[in-house]
């Protein structure tokens, strides 16, 4: 009897939810729920593979599992699954499964259920194939999937205009990135199909990742004249492949679609914002971080810009009234941090990766937490607008102490030094303080200073939410109800991971992610690749002054203190505040005015009048040249008709003299011969 380890069904991961797709779109109408038990089935036995891969890889972090069969030519179709890629896969199917389950109920009164459930498992398959590809173009494959089947989910009321404008948006920005991100994998395989001279020997994948890290030294050897300097090609190929990212995981500026994305449903919002498409961009940068750390400047420009993010998104958070629409800058900002995270891979190595992952779990449980009680919510009141509620803790008991734990782990409440603390506090502070080490060895502070008033913006806004809403008396008549059991029971579940997850798995965590590039697939040597890209590696995290341990949790009471104070006691009079003679709230209620400068500005005015103009103008011109040729031709044929008298001996003179003419031309043509 044939043994078969658990390993070999890696490959049913991704096709299980495949699988769940073509079933529930074509049955889906003639079963009960929309066919929601499909999917929940797929994606749960999907969920029990990964976690005990994930398991068995906990044993033995260097023995991971690959699978390549070759596509065609030099191209493969395979599987990897490696530490980055196991928690990545159980963390994707277990909050895609949760989110499932309680759809069920959600869901319950949309006459398009099965259509919904048919398109939430294709995008988890999607996302689930991207984890697993274990070379760069399948990985695109599927990133361009992900991009679809979130198309699709957004605009999944499609009736109402607003999805159906959100949803081109966010198709359309995310392939700006999608462009960059494929201008640098055509760079990269022609810069290998140079390095192997044109001949690529049988049995080697050349966008595989193995093949691609080992032939690092050589891509960061090939320079290129760009405006006068000499940049790496690995810099270029880097900082495309981080223009992908930027779109798909909300990076200023490509960030602008992932508020409007807030149309489609709101397990939607969750599934997007938590567990699948944000986080392609972040998987892509840490899946390909030795590229990363041996470009020179590339990891600067994602520690900046992810800083950045982190706190463009708070400000606006701060002043948005809409439930979904605070979760939505919040997931920006988050997403940010992710980014800062690895990009102080420039001060800590491969220590930023697991950093970083380790985050982008923790935001999973807890920012789909706080969606899903954001849908609790508004299925049960009706509305998602924060001034109309108020006192809903009192009707909405579960929803509301489930809420307040996602709250506190997203403003990261814990005791630094200790295991207590929410999942939020033992990956956002880490990264805190990574940013304080990134400081300290090349004395650039901004991404530390952004980074902590970022966190007191988040504690503030977040509160706020809480404050609002749940507590105060009702500012409505909006009734109310708690919500049904397969909506509150993995709200629950939820709540438990987003309290406890990052305290008992922090310290084994990072560690297990960090070894993702030294198995038997990638053996890679990240502090020779860090000297290579002229970053000087720092002291690990942990061995911060024991203010700097401390400063991301005074900020987060800070920010708790102050929102009650407002929101709670109301001890200031926002009127004075919010209002639209207030230049800094005009400023942030409308966004930066990003729509009138993205939107109307560029896209109308700049793209869409100026390629009109330009098409206007080669239509004038072909115009001009048509009305020309019919000209001569009118022209030409009324001056030969004058020549068509119908006179016979007109037509014989013309004969005689043309035949005289052609043979002196011969005559005088032999001659000069």
């Amino acid at each position: 009897m044939v043994k078969m380890a658990i390993g070999d069904l890696a490959f049913l991961i991704p096709l299980l939810p495949a699988l769940a797709f073509v079933l529930t779109f074509f049955l889906g109408k003639k079963l009960p729920n929309g066919g929601a038990i499909i999917p929940i089935a797929a994606i749960a036995t999907s969920f029990v593979i990964s976690l005990l891969i994930t398991l068995n890889l906990l044993q033995n972090p260097g023995e991971v599992i690959t699978q390549s069969y070759s596509w065609f030519a030099m191209f493969n179709l395979g599987i990897l699954v490696d530490p980055l890629a196991a928690v990545m896969l159980t963390m994707v199917t277990f909050v895609s499964l949760l989110i499932h389950i309680y759809s069920v109920g959600y869901m319950s009164h949309d006459r398009s259920q099965s259509r919904y459930f048919a398109e939430t498992a294709l995008f988890t398959a999607s996302m689930l194939s991207l984890i697993l590809s274990d070379n760069i173009l399948q990985l695109f494959i599927s990133w361009e999937l992900v991009g679809v089947c979130s198309y699709l989910l957004i605009g999944f009321w499609y009736q109402k205009p607003a999805a159906a404008t959100a949803a081109k948006k966010a198709f359309l920005t995310t392939r700006i990135g999608d462009v960059m991100f494929l201008a640098g994998i055509v760079i990269l395989f022609s810069d290998l199909f140079k390095i192997f001279n044109g001949t690529i020997p049988d049995g080697v994948f050349i966008m595989r990742f193995d093949e691609i890290f080992a032939h690092i030294p050589e891509l960061a050897a090939m320079n290129a004249n760009i405006l006068g300097m000499e940049v790496s090609h690995i810099t270029i190929i880097t900082l495309l492949f981080f223009g992908g990212a930027v779109g798909k995981s909300g990076q200023f500026p490509l960030h602008v679609w992932l508020p409007d994305a807030m149309e489609g449903p709101t397990t939607v919002s969750a599934l997007i914002h938590a567990a699948t498409m944000v986080t392609a961009g972040v998987y892509l940068v840490a899946r390909t971080f030795p590229m990363f750390i041996a470009a020179p400047d590339t990891l600067l420009v994602v520690a900046y810009l992810g800083a950045f993010t982190a706190i463009f998104a708070a400000t606006m958070g701060i002043v948005m009234n809409d439930l979904k629409r605070v979760l939505a800058y919040s997931t920006i900002s988050q997403l940010g941090y992710m980014m800062l995270g690895l990009g102080i891979g420039a001060a800590i190595g491969a220590e930023a990766v697991g950093m970083s992952i380790f985050h982008l779990i923790n935001h999973a449980f807890f920012k789909a937490l706080l969606f899903l009680c954001a849908g609790s919510v508004i299925h049960a009141v009706g509305t998602h607008d924060m001034r109309q509620l108020g006192g809903v803790a009192k009707v909405m008991p579960i929803t509301a102490a489930t809420m307040i734990i996602a709250a506190l782990s997203l403003a990261g409440f814990g005791i630094p030094g200790t295991i207590f603390g929410t999942s939020g506090f033992f990956s956002k502070d880490a990264i805190i303080e990574g940013a304080y080490l990134f400081g300290e060895s090349s004395g650039m502070w901004i991404p530390y200073v952004l980074s902590i008033v970022a966190a007191l913006l988040t504690s503030i806004y977040i509160f706020r939410l809480i404050f609002m809403t749940f507590f105060g008396k009702p500012r409505t008549d909006y009734g109310g109800h708690e919500s049904h059991a397969s909506m509150t029971i993995p709200l629950s579940i939820l709540a438990l991971l987003a309290l406890f997850f990052g305290g008992l798995t922090s310290r084994r965590f990072n560690d297990f992610v960090s070894e993702t590039f030294g198995n038997n697939f990638v053996n890679m040597n990240i502090p020779e690749l860090a000297e290579m890209g002229g970053y000087h590696l720092a002291a690990h995290v942990g061995h911060e002054p024991v203010l700097i341990l401390w400063m991301p949790l005074i900020v987060a009471v800070a920010g708790l203190l102050i929102a009650y104070l407002i929101y709670g006691l109301k001890v200031v009079n926002m009127d004075n505040l919010v209002s639209r003679n207030n230049p800094v709230y005009k400023l942030l209620y409308n966004r930066y005015y990003q729509n009138a400068i993205f939107t109307d500005f560029i896209s109308v005015k700049i793209i869409y009048e100026g390629f009109a103009f330009a098409v206007r103008s080669i239509d004038r011109g072909f115009d001009w040249v048509v009305n020309w040729i019919s000209d001569v031709t009118i022209e030409t044929g009324d001056s030969l008709r004058q020549f068509q008298t119908g006179v016979i001996q007109t037509y014989a003179t013309a004969v005689v003299a043309g035949v005289g003419l052609l043979i002196v031309l011969i005559k005088v043509i032999m001659e000069v011969i």
